[in-house]
C-alpha cells in the first residue's frame, strides 16, 4: 500500500532522520484515548510539525456539533505552541469531508432560540459567526498550514481549505460548493476567500452558483490546488516533504512571510509595504539572520541550523 512512498529517499529534518514510510504511518496514527479531541486525531510526524487528521471516517469526517469548537481550540493551542512551526491537515478513511452534518447541526441551524424576529436573528448572526471562526482561526494562525485533500471534500470542506497556506490534492479528488443545493448562500468563508484563491471571478461564480464538481485536473490548472499526487499515501508524503522544508526555516521569517501575505492579500500594495517595513523594524533585529547568512555561505542547508523556538 506504501510501496511508493518506500521508493523515496529519507527525509532530513533538522538533523532528525525519519523514513518517509514511518513518517506517513505516524500521520495516520489517531489521537488516541487521551486525546481532549473526538473529531479530530492530532500527532506529530516530524519534529516541528503537527498533523490535524479530521477523525470521522465512519461518518465520511462531516463536521458535527464537536468539529466546530475542536478546530478552534487545536488552532488556539497549535498558534501558541513553540514546538510547533508549520501544520498538515488531512482526513481519515475513504475522503476528505462530506461537509456539514446536517442531522447533528439541524437543531442549530433551523431551530436558533429567540422570543421574536429580532431576537432569533441575533442569535442566528452569534451562531453563524461562531461557525466563522472554525476556519478563521487556520487563517490567524501564524504556522503556515498546509491540507492534503484526498476524495471529497465537499461544502464545508472548500471552507477549510480556502483557510489554508497550500493546498494539496490527489488525482481522485474533487471539489464542490454544495450550499446552494441544500438552499442557502454559503456562509462560512468559501465566497470571501475562492476569489482571492483561484484567479477567475466567473469559474468562482459558476462553481457557486450551479454546485458542480471540480475534479483535480481542474483545480490544479485554476490554481486551487498547487499539486496533483497519483494516490493518499503519496501526497502525505509530498505533504511531509513541503511541511519539512517549512520547519526547517527561521521561524520568525516563516511567520512573518504568512502574517504578511496574507496582509497584503487584503490591503493595497502601499498598505503591505508599509506594514512590511513596520513589521521588519524589528523582526530583523533577530540572530536568525545572521545564522541564515552563515549557513549560506558556508553552502549548508538552512535545516542545520539550530533555531530558537518561536
Amino acid at each position: 500500500m506504501l510501496s511508493a512512498i518506500s521508493r523515496s529517499a529519507l527525509s532530513t529534518y533538522r538533523g532528525l532522520w525519519l523514513p518517509a514510510q514511518v513518517a506517513v504511518r505516524a500521520m495516520s496514527s489517531s489521537g488516541g484515548p487521551g486525546s481532549p479531541y473526538t473529531s479530530l486525531a492530532i500527532s506529530q510526524p516530524a519534529e516541528f510539525i503537527t498533523h490535524v487528521e479530521l477523525n470521522r471516517p465512519e461518518k465520511r469526517n462531516a463536521m458535527n456539533k464537536a468539529f466546530w469548537s475542536e478546530m478552534v481550540d487545536c488552532f488556539n493551542a497549535i498558534a501558541g505552541d513553540p514546538d510547533c512551526r508549520v501544520v498538515v491537515v488531512s482526513g481519515a478513511g475513504k475522503l476528505f469531508t462530506a461537509g456539514i452534518d446536517l442531522m447533528d447541526m439541524a437543531s442549530d441551524v433551523l431551530q436558533p432560540e429567540g422570543d421574536d424576529m429580532a431576537r432569533t436573528s441575533w442569535n442566528m448572526r452569534r451562531i453563524i459567526a461562531k461557525y466563522q471562526d472554525t476556519f478563521s482561526v487556520i487563517e490567524k494562525c501564524p504556522k503556515p498550514v498546509v491540507v492534503a485533500v484526498h476524495g471529497a471534500c465537499v461544502g464545508g470542506g472548500v471552507d477549510l481549505i480556502t483557510a489554508c497556506d497550500i493546498r494539496l490534492c490527489t488525482q481522485d479528488a474533487w471539489f464542490q460548493v454544495k450550499e446552494v443545493d441544500i438552499g442557502l448562500a454559503a456562509d462560512v468563508g468559501t465566497l470571501q476567500r475562492l476569489p482571492k484563491v483561484i484567479g477567475s471571478r466567473s469559474l468562482v461564480n459558476e462553481l457557486a452558483l450551479t454546485a458542480r464538481k471540480m475534479y483535480a485536473d481542474e483545480a490544479k490548472s485554476s490554481g486551487l490546488v498547487s499539486r496533483v499526487f497519483a494516490d493518499k499515501e503519496a501526497m502525505l508524503a509530498g505533504a511531509l516533504e513541503i511541511a519539512g522544508e517549512i520547519a526547517g526555516r527561521s521561524p520568525v521569517a516563516v511567520q512573518g512571510t504568512k502574517v504578511n501575505l496574507i496582509y497584503s492579500r487584503d490591503h493595497s500594495v502601499a498598505e503591505g509595504l508599509d506594514y512590511m517595513a513596520t513589521w521588519n523594524m524589528s523582526m530583523l533585529q533577530t540572530a536568525d539572520v545572521m545564522k541564515s547568512a552563515q549557513a549560506s555561505m558556508e553552502k549548508k542547508s538552512p535545516k542545520s541550523i539550530v533555531f530558537s523556538k518561536l
